[in-house]
């Protein structure tokens, strides 16, 4: 049993190298670079690295993760171009990894990438609740395997045990009673273990849960109206802001309110891709009768069924107009009825019964309490793009937590983003730095330089 025990190391270690990479990417790459190798992220996808430095030996790729800084510097084709391409901003300096480290890590992305290893996976709960995660393989297999039998051991030293202490009473001439198995399992130190073993698991898994909070990677949960960013941010070029106004000049970029919906859906109110079942979703939320382009008066108090009469008759005309007919016809009523249970579905709750009143939005991007965030402070002042940390929302029918949010990926942020300094009044204290800049001795100013880096700035 020691001997398998003490085995159980070099025998994980012997699997392959691709293991060794994945502990070494997510020590060193995984707080910049998307996990599934195929996304964009602070940095590029990393899947088919290697294929993109096939013109060059690939003594020079290694070069580039070690230290990309120094390969630019150096003119190398191939890292001038990358430099450019992401607005040059330098990667993190890695002198510490050996070949076979970096080996390992090509290993461990290429497998990722051509889907030969699992790469992170999101679990939803019916809450609508989620959390990112990575696939579980052989390694926790080991653990498991390794608890049984430390408890199997256990349990045969204490039964060892009570045996000796039996043989060395009836050599003194005392009577010791036999404990069964049952009385053994049940007995004092028994369950002390048991109580100790579960302090330290509920102990573990509660920080390892805290730790993962809001790191759901990829989580794009159904919300209660199919709203589309590609249609409004993509095709009718919204400006984040217009919607979002409080990540400009508060912490929050907020939630927009129906009020902000309704600016443009007064005038809008039959949708290009779901017709009346969504904007009519906006419409009963906000106490708006489309028929007669008015409010309702104390839509709050007014009979459900009323309600639902409004509605209906707006579904089926558009519905009649839309068939070119004249009268509600079955196949009309049918569709009229399942969209507005639909709707009813979408804006009520357990707290909410009525569909007036605010929309029950499903949240992506939840950052723990003891987490500091000011999207002004990012977007107001540090002049940083949307895009940054939440990607292209442009492109997304389903909007999607793009970023991991993750400690380090946030501190790489800060060391690599240089800061809009000339210009900016925000920065005009900081005489040294406007002093270096003039004489020459300093190119660039980092977040990490103006104290982006210190505990208390992100956790108060």
């Amino acid at each position: 049993m020691l001997l398998l025990v003490l085995c159980l190391p070099l025998l994980t270690h012997a699997e392959a190298t691709i293991d060794d990479g994945k502990a070494l990417f997510k020590a060193n790459c995984a707080s910049c670079h998307n996990k599934n190798m195929k996304s964009k992220s602070t940095g590029p996808a990393l899947g088919g690295a290697e294929e993109r430095w096939a013109d060059y030996p690939k003594v020079d790729l290694y070069g580039w993760i070690r230290n990309s800084g120094a390969m630019v510097k150096a003119n190398h084709p191939r890292a001038v171009e990358i430099y450019n391409e992401w607005d040059k901003s330098q990667m993190t300096a890695m002198p510490n990894l050996t070949d076979e480290n970096i080996e390992s890590i090509l290993l461990y992305i290429d497998a990722v990438f051509t889907g030969a290893m699992g790469g992170p996976i999101i679990t939803t709960n019916g809450d609508g609740s989620g959390t990112g995660s990575e696939e579980k393989g052989f390694g926790n297999w080991i653990y498991g395997l390794l608890l049984l039998m430390l408890g199997f051991l256990a349990l045969i030293l204490t039964r060892i045990i009570g045996n000796l202490n039996k043989i060395a009473a009836a050599k003194e001439g005392k009577f010791v009673e036999t404990k069964t198995l049952t009385q053994t399992l049940t007995s004092k130190g028994v369950i002390t273990f048991l109580i100790f073993a579960m302090v330290i698991l509920g102990g573990y898994t509660t920080m390892n849960n805290a730790v993962n909070l809001g790191r759901q990677q990829g989580y794009a949960p159904d919300q209660p109206i199919k709203f589309s960013h590609e249609t409004h941010a993509g095709v009718n070029k919204i400006d984040c802001q217009y919607c979002h106004d409080g990540a400009r000049r508060s912490k929050h970029a907020v939630i927009p309110a129906t009020n902000t919906c309704m600016n443009c859906h007064k005038a809008i109110t039959v949708g290009s891709e779901h017709g009346t079942a969504e904007i009519t979703k906006i419409f009963a939320s906000a106490g708006f009768n489309p028929n007669t382009n008015k409010y309702i008066d104390d839509a709050e108090n007014v009979h459900a069924d009323t309600i639902a009469a409004i509605y209906k008759k707006w579904i089926g005309d558009n519905y009649m107009e839309a068939n070119e007919i004249e009268s509600l016809d079955k196949k009309g009523e049918k569709f009229v009825d399942n969209q507005w249970t639909d709707i009813v579905s979408s804006l009520t709750d357990e707290q909410k019964d009525k569909v007036f009143g605010p929309i029950p939005w499903i949240r992506i991007h939840n950052l723990p309490d003891h987490v500091y965030f000011n999207h002004s402070q990012h977007v107001g002042v540090g002049k940083v793009e949307c895009e940054t940390c939440h990607g292209q929302v442009e492109e997304m029918a389903t909007l999607e937590q793009y970023s991991p949010l993750s400690m380090g990926w946030c501190i790489n942020c800060h060391r690599q983003t240089e800061v809009q300094f000339q210009g900016n009044e925000y920065y005009e204290s900081y005489a040294k730095y406007h002093e270096e800049f003039a004489n020459g001795t300093r190119e660039k100013v980092t977040v990490e330089d103006i104290g982006g880096l210190e505990c208390q700035k992100c956790h108060y």
